[in-house]
């Protein structure tokens, strides 16, 4: 049975903002290696779409210092199994299956038929999937930012949360690990 997980980084104030705030090397390396872990992730249109990125060949544009890292991760990200939450998009990408409507059903068939971890990527979707009961763990990448705007991580109320562990990852982050207690 696969373990559901909703992780990003998030402001010190509970944004998420991939523009405000990038990862260091580091915890861009642990991402990659994660992403590898994954048996795929379940995205939201908005998320997806900025994620897209990976599948083309711009990544390689920027940073040649960082070159064979983001080659990395764009080929983690490529591998992986998507599945793609959307009501207005008609098609996705490579290596991913759109789901156009019952998120519920989708979602526990993907939690009963595969091992693994399957990541969520998105607020929005995340906070519908915890309205389901279906998140079993929230990973928040805390950053030392302040934002004071913009998407909150946790979109609405959460049950209450039990903190599983917390480790830092690179010159600033600290991952905390949640479960619904």
């Amino acid at each position: 049975m696969a373990k559901i997980i909703f992780g990003m980084n998030v402001s010190l104030d509970g944004y998420v903002d991939h523009d405000a705030f990038a990862p260091d090397p580091t915890l861009f390396r642990h991402f990659i290696e994660q992403a590898r872990g994954l048996t795929g992730s379940v995205y939201g249109r908005r998320l997806y779409e900025i994620m897209r990125y990976w599948d083309g060949d711009e990544w390689n544009q920027h940073d040649p210092s960082r070159a064979s890292d983001l080659e990395d991760f764009a080929a983690a990200w490529r591998d992986q199994r998507k599945w793609v939450v959307s009501r207005t998009l008609t098609s996705v990408g490579p290596n991913a299956t759109l789901v156009a409507s019952d998120l519920e059903t989708a979602v526990r068939k993907l939690k009963a038929e595969l091992p693994g971890e399957i990541e969520v990527g998105g607020p929005g979707l995340a906070g519908s999937l915890t309205e389901l009961g279906l998140i079993d763990e929230y990973q928040l990448y805390v950053h030392p930012v302040v934002l004071g705007r913009g998407t909150p991580f946790f979109a609405a109320a959460r049950p209450p949360l039990r903190l599983m562990d917390s480790e830092r990852i690179g010159e600033s982050a600290i991952r905390l690990r949640y479960v619904p207690d």
